[in-house]
């Protein structure tokens, strides 16, 4: 109760603003609950807007317009994020937002909660145990990432194998416990997968080729683990960062897996058969200050995930999807800028980037990168291949205020006489504004 009081206290009068803290541009706004700032309540904020130009997969729609091409301006995110410790031992993590509001979305609707989440610390830094809406879990590092500081226009969603289909953004109502032990950081998780008719595979009908079960869901157990050779990275939420831009010295190997008994199904014949999810992946990530004195870096990420979701499954995905409608001229990639992105098989990612020396730019810089993802799905008779690459203009030199410009270019798949195979390929070129505090 008091920390009530004290929070509307500080909401109602201007005169306690000295309560607030700001250590520079960018950082979290923060609240001091006791004088020594272990107890805490924190605001923060993220904005990305996109700008884009789409060269659209074959026989794309917009409400039975065939389009070439589309350029559109949309919100890929709109977060705010408000947490706190209230003692020693029990903290709270809650983020509400948008994701990936256009010109398509349904208007005056569409913000939710992303996180919700309550811990408690059983033995500080070693073992806490929590509860909610949450990210914690695997297979990998970026299967939950920290979208203010991606070193790439977006994250691998690959990585984020069940998004919007039993969760929801990636997050799923779980509890879990984590922790440090010496350099071994990890996390499990047992969460209860949301019901396939609300999402976005509910249209996806039984066949001969696996999809999602639309029977009642079993609980699914989780976990990564990684072993942190440098710089210990925080785990105070589930939030991997893309690049520290050399403020710190990180290393990492990590491994995990996500299990659902009978998640998915097909038919065989007259026979409906039931099989397991299964997706196991290994990661290694790197950030490392090149030169101290003028603040160059480099950051590097390799993951390779092997996912069984089941005969033949694919699905195709397109961020933010510029169209909504497919005609006769349609291929198996789907519309829009969709392509085969997550389906049963392998998958190899690598990214790399490179940070320039702080102020090369007036106080700012600017970090080149580029990412591949390379893919052996069972439905495909040859591979899939993506790739990207792009430039990060750092105003001053962090993720507070970043202009972020991308060319990705994707494969279109579809049924050809020797099989299934690319026929084309399609470009997308973006430019992200962000501010993050």
């Amino acid at each position: 109760m008091k920390y009530l009081k004290l929070l509307l206290l500080v909401v109602l009068t201007s005169g306690s603003a000295q309560l607030w803290s700001q250590k520079s541009p960018g950082d979290a706004l923060t609240i001091k609950l006791n004088e020594s700032g272990n107890e805490y309540l924190k605001f923060s904020f993220l904005g990305q807007v996109w700008l884009r130009e789409t060269q659209t997969n074959p026989g794309s729609t917009v409400y039975g317009t065939p389009v070439n091409h589309v350029e559109d301006i949309g919100l890929r995110r709109w977060r705010m994020i408000f947490q706190g410790r209230i003692s020693d031992r029990v903290s709270f993590f809650t983020q509400f937002g948008q994701n990936n509001f256009g010109y398509l979305s349904q208007k005056y609707a569409g913000s939710f909660f992303h996180d919700a989440v309550i811990d408690f610390a059983v033995v500080p830094k070693h073992l806490t145990f929590g509860g909610g809406l949450t990210g914690f879990g695997g297979p990998s590092r970026y299967s939950s990432p920290s979208v203010g500081s991606f070193l790439g226009l977006d994250a691998p969603l690959y990585q984020q194998t069940t998004n919007g289909v039993s969760d929801q953004f990636l997050r799923k109502l779980a509890v879990y416990a984590k922790g440090k032990i010496g350099k071994l950081d990890y996390r499990v998780a047992l969460s209860k997968p949301m019901a396939i008719q609300l999402g976005s595979e509910a249209a996806v009908a039984i066949s001969e080729t696996s999809s999602f079960s639309k029977e009642a869901p079993n609980l699914q157990p989780q976990g990564y683990v990684s072993w942190q050779f440098l710089d210990q990275e925080s785990n105070a939420n589930p939030y991997a960062t893309g690049t520290y831009l050399g403020k710190k010295s990180v290393f990492n190997i990590g491994a995990g897996a996500v299990y659902q008994s009978n998640a998915m199904w097909h038919t065989s014949g007259t026979d409906t058969v039931s099989t397991d999810m299964l997706q196991l992946a290994v990661d290694a990530f790197l950030d490392l200050p090149i030169n101290k004195s003028t603040g160059s870096a480099i950051t590097a990420y390799a993951a390779f995930h092997s996912l069984d979701f089941g005969k033949d499954y694919l699905r195709d995905v397109g961020a933010m999807n510029p169209t909504n409608g497919l005609n006769g001229n349609g291929t198996i990639s789907g519309s829009g800028d969709a392509f085969p992105m997550i389906g049963t098989g392998t998958v190899g990612f690598v990214q790399v980037g490179y940070k320039f020396k702080d102020n090369l730019i007036q106080t700012g810089t600017i970090q080149p990168y580029g990412s591949v993802q390379y893919a052996n799905y069972t439905r495909l008779d040859e591979p899939m291949v993506m790739w990207e690459t792009g430039v990060n203009y750092l105003l001053y030199g962090s993720h507070m205020a970043k202009i972020s410009a991308c060319y990705q270019n994707r494969p279109v798949f579809d049924v050809t006489p020797t099989g299934v195979n690319e026929i084309t390929r399609r470009g997308m070129a973006i430019v992200q504004l962000q501010v993050a505090i």
